[in-house]
C-alpha cells in the first residue's frame, strides 16, 4: 500500500508495530493514519482514540466484517472503516476523500467547557481565562475526562484513554488527579470540579464550568473556582 500511495504523490512513513507508530507520529504529524488493526504491540482501539485526541484523520483497515466490528471502529475515533481485503482502487479513492478534508475543514483549535478552555494546538489550558501550567500527564487526563462529557470514568479505563501504551497499575491515576486538583481546585481535599464517583472513578463536573452555574441554595453564597497557576 505505501509503495501505491507514494506512486500518486504522497510523502508515506510505515510502522510494523503501535510504538514505533507513536514515534512516527510525533516526528512526522501525518494528515492522515491508516490504521490496520491486526498491528502487533499494542490495541488498536486505544490507539485510535489516542489518534483522535492527536486531531489526526484515521482511515482504519481490518478484517473484522461484522456491523459491530464497524460501529467500534468508528466510535473509538475512525474517520472511515475499510474491510479487508478490498482492491487498490478503492483504498486509494478512499483515502483521497479523506485526504481533501484537510483542505476544506480544519480541526477545531481549542474545546470550550465555558470557563476552561483547552486549546488543542498548543495544549494548555485556562480557567476564567488564566493559563494553568499542566505537565503532559495532567494535561491528557483532564482532556480524556472533559471529552467523556460529564460521564464518570473508571482508573482503567481513564488509563488506556489517556496512555494506551501504559503497563502502570490504574491506581496510579490517583496520584494524577491529586496532583491535577492541586491546579484547579480552590480546596483540592474538598474538590467540585473533578469528582470521585465512588465504586466507579472520576468524572469532571461540567455543570460547575458553566459562567452561570452557582444555585444560591449552595451555601447561600458562590463556589469560587480557582485562577491559580503552579509556580
Amino acid at each position: 500500500m505505501g509503495w501505491h500511495l507514494q506512486q500518486v504523490g504522497y510523502s508515506v512513513w510505515q510502522s510494523a508495530d503501535f510504538h514505533h507508530a507513536r514515534e512516527i507520529f510525533h516526528t512526522h504529524q501525518p494528515n492522515l493514519v491508516i490504521l490496520d488493526v491486526e498491528l502487533p504491540g499494542g490495541n488498536a482501539l486505544e490507539f485510535c482514540r489516542w489518534l483522535r485526541q492527536q486531531q489526526s484523520l484515521i482511515l482504519m483497515l481490518s478484517s473484522r466484517k461484522t456491523e459491530a466490528d464497524i460501529v467500534r471502529g468508528l466510535k473509538a475515533g475512525a474517520d472511515d472503516y475499510l474491510t479487508k481485503p478490498f482492491g487498490m482502487q478503492e483504498f486509494l479513492a478512499r483515502t483521497e476523500a479523506l485526504m481533501r478534508r484537510t483542505h476544506t475543514a480544519a480541526p477545531p483549535a481549542s474545546l470550550d467547557y465555558g470557563i476552561l478552555k483547552i486549546d488543542l494546538v498548543q495544549r494548555r489550558v485556562r480557567l476564567r481565562g488564566q493559563l494553568i501550567e499542566l505537565t503532559p500527564q495532567e494535561y491528557s487526563l483532564l482532556y480524556v475526562l472533559a471529552q467523556a462529557d460529564g460521564e464518570p470514568l473508571s482508573r482503567s479505563e481513564l488509563l488506556r484513554r489517556a496512555w494506551p501504551d501504559s503497563i502502570d497499575n490504574p491506581r496510579t491515576i490517583d496520584t494524577h488527579v491529586l496532583s491535577l486538583r492541586k491546579k484547579v481546585e480552590v480546596d483540592p481535599r474538598q474538590p467540585i470540579l473533578i469528582q470521585t464517583v465512588r465504586n466507579v472513578g472520576y468524572r469532571l463536573n461540567l455543570e460547575m464550568l458553566k459562567p452561570d452555574s452557582w444555585n444560591p441554595r449552595m451555601n447561600g453564597k458562590p463556589p469560587t473556582i480557582p485562577v491559580r497557576a503552579s509556580s
